[in-house]
């Protein structure tokens, strides 16, 4: 039973992680068991967007908990999506799409950037905040990167 419980645990813990890239972190306060806290920069490219990255910067708890995977990160993250080379769709985009999701606690709570297309001014929108089962987090940022109009957004 002990194997398979950390087993399930070493495969939670790699999900957390899987499709961002980290750019860079800072620590913000010494923990003397465990690692610091910490902000964390992540990079995200749109899978459906070529060109475009999301950089979120958000709080990382460290300790004993936060090493095991066992504390709940803070719901507070900031993003700032860019064009980072041409931009191309892999095909028509919906209205409002979840780009990326990651947990920030065990069970229950999940960072989330969706993506969503003001087709009018041909610009996307990124929007970053922290849901929880029970009771999410009005706390939110957003960004948005402009395309060119010569490039129009396809939507579905």
């Amino acid at each position: 039973m002990n194997k398979l419980l950390a087993l399930l645990l070493c495969t939670l813990l790699a999900s957390m992680t899987a499709g961002a890239e980290t750019v860079g972190d800072v620590d913000t306060a010494f923990k003397l068991i465990g690692p610091d806290h910490k902000i964390v920069v992540d990079a995200y490219d749109d899978p459906r967007v070529n060109g475009v990255t999301c950089y979120v910067s958000r709080a990382k708890t460290g300790g004993l908990s936060g090493a095991f995977g066992l504390a709940e990160d803070k719901a507070e993250a900031s993003i700032a999506c860019r064009q980072v080379g041409p931009i191309g769709f892999a095909g028509p985009l919906p209205k409002r799409e979840e780009v990326y999701a990651e947990r920030q606690s065990i069970l229950f709570k999940r960072l989330r950037v969706v993506r969503m297309v003001d087709a009018r001014r041909n610009t996307l929108i990124y929007l970053t905040y922290s849901d929880k089962l029970i009771d999410g987090s009005p706390q939110n940022a957003v960004t948005a990167v402009p395309v060119d109009r010569g490039t129009p957004i396809p939507v579905k």
